[in-house]
């Protein structure tokens, strides 16, 4: 009986979070001016829903706020740490897969490419769950191979941010500020890569995801090392 009733505590205590998790990053962006680049020459690949979206582990916050209800397929850590991204972005109306793209997450890649093949959109933080700090990690690249669709790279920075002293250097911007997304070009995945074509691709979206983000901060004269 103790069991059950602590079980169903900490049920509670998540979805606690969840919701309250939801509702503190809608009141953030709410008082946030938003600007967007580089969208308009990929509208019509992002509106049919058929890409996955990888942005650095930091800079979550804003894209999960800008495509909540959007219903993404989202890998996330199984660790203690992913249960509270997992609870938060369950209630922005996407649909968390528990798991990592090279610790132990077959099962969850495996979901994850019936989803894409499915027609949902996906998204995959390359170099979380704990790094290393803007690595691309291989896993999306095979995704996006055995899917059959493309990688969007995206990221934003703001005028006025925290940056937390994490590994990951994860930003938080102030309310009332303005923020900057940027939308990199596509990478596209043959679907007869071989290895060594697999490493190029995942070469080539690192090398894409660091420009942009590169790009976003010295918008606002920042240099986060």
């Amino acid at each position: 009986m103790e069991f059950g009733l602590k079980g169903i505590l900490t049920e509670i205590k998540w979805r606690l979070i969840g919701i309250i998790g939801k509702a503190a990053v809608d009141l953030l962006f709410l008082t946030i001016r938003i600007e967007t680049h580089g969208f308009e020459e990929i509208r019509d690949l992002v509106e049919t829903k058929r890409i996955i979206a990888a942005f650095w582990h930091s800079r979550i916050l804003l894209i999960s706020y800008m495509y909540k209800n959007w219903g993404a397929t989202i890998l996330v850590s199984a660790s203690n740490d992913g249960e509270y991204v997992a609870r938060i972005i369950e209630k922005q109306g996407h649909r968390p897969i528990r798991g990592s793209t090279t610790r132990g997450g077959r099962r969850a890649l495996t979901r994850l490419i019936q989803y894409l093949r499915d027609g949902r959109p996906g998204v995959v933080i390359p170099d979380g769950p704990q790094g290393p700090r803007f690595k691309v990690q291989p896993g999306v690249v095979m995704m996006a191979r055995k899917a059959g669709i493309p990688i969007v790279p995206v990221t934003y920075s703001a005028k006025r941010i925290k940056v937390f002293n994490s590994w990951d250097r994860f930003i938080l911007p102030y309310p009332f500020t303005t923020c900057r997304m940027i939308y990199g070009r596509p990478v596209y995945v043959p679907e007869n890569a071989d290895k060594e074509q697999e490493a190029h691709y995942t070469a080539r979206l690192e090398e894409e995801l660091c420009r942009i983000t590169r790009e976003a901060d010295s918008h606002f004269g920042h240099r986060i090392d």
